[in-house]
């Protein structure tokens, strides 16, 4: 326990900027992240085996949605595996900090991981769609088209912002950290994937699931024209 202790203790002071995080990251999942990394450090873990945890979690809720056919017992169970696997993402760099700090496979890896697991919600929600059309109300074929847009706007979304943050010019070393926006980190919210996490507690009643999450698909294709727009005329002012 003391180790763990000491763990917190130096994790509390080693913490990446909150500019750009939303409430629920800020001040849920990180913190949870930060008990996960303490006790991944205490048991001996690896950053990269901790990135492998995160992924068991994420890809064994993803396979019970295409799976199962939706119930609440379902619902609270996916919830769970997805919200503990996002916390493990968050984790794995913690520790990574802890340790000294990571290396270009270990981010290489935690890259690789989210973006499968971006890819592979959205498509077991189309799966789930197609197979238990009673359930959601999913049987005119319009429907299948929600989880593709989705995922393109996720996708996107994901692969847009990690560029631009590679493209940026990095800020000089001793330089004071630009302050986080109490606006911003709400607006963010529907757009954050433990936001996001959420709505499958509702699968439990497979009509309300299906237009939550149709809702939330449509939030993440205005932000992404939102960020496209933002990111480009950032990046409009690097030259190279």
């Amino acid at each position: 326990m003391a180790r763990v202790g000491t763990a917190l203790r130096e994790l509390r002071g080693a913490q990446k900027s909150a500019k750009g995080v939303s409430l629920y990251s800020r001040y849920v999942n990180r913190p949870a992240g930060r008990y996960l990394a303490a006790g991944s450090y205490s048991l001996g873990l690896t950053p990269n085996q901790v990135t492998l945890v995160s992924a068991a979690f994420s890809f064994a809720a993803v396979a019970a949605v295409a799976l199962a056919a939706p119930s609440w017992g379902l619902g609270a169970a996916v919830w769970a595996a997805l919200a503990a696997g996002f916390a493990f993402d968050s984790a794995d760099g913690q520790l990574a900090r802890l340790r000294g700090g990571g290396s270009a496979a270990g981010e290489w890896l935690d890259h690789v991981v989210d973006a499968a697991k971006l890819t592979a919600l959205h498509s077991c929600v189309l799966i789930a769609f197609y197979r238990f059309p009673d359930a959601y109300g999913t049987g005119a074929d319009g429907w299948l088209l929600v989880p593709l847009g989705f995922q393109f706007a996720s996708v996107v979304t994901f692969f847009g912002g990690l560029l631009t943050e590679k493209l940026k010019p990095k800020a000089a070393p001793g330089s004071p950290a630009a302050a986080p926006s109490a606006l911003r980190a709400v607006a963010l919210l529907p757009v954050d994937y433990g936001v996001f996490c959420l709505v499958f507690l509702l699968l439990g009643d497979g009509a309300l699931f299906r237009w939550a999450y149709a809702g939330l698909g449509a939030v993440a294709a205005l932000f992404l024209l939102a960020f496209l727009a933002k990111w480009f005329r950032e990046l409009s002012a690097v030259r190279r």
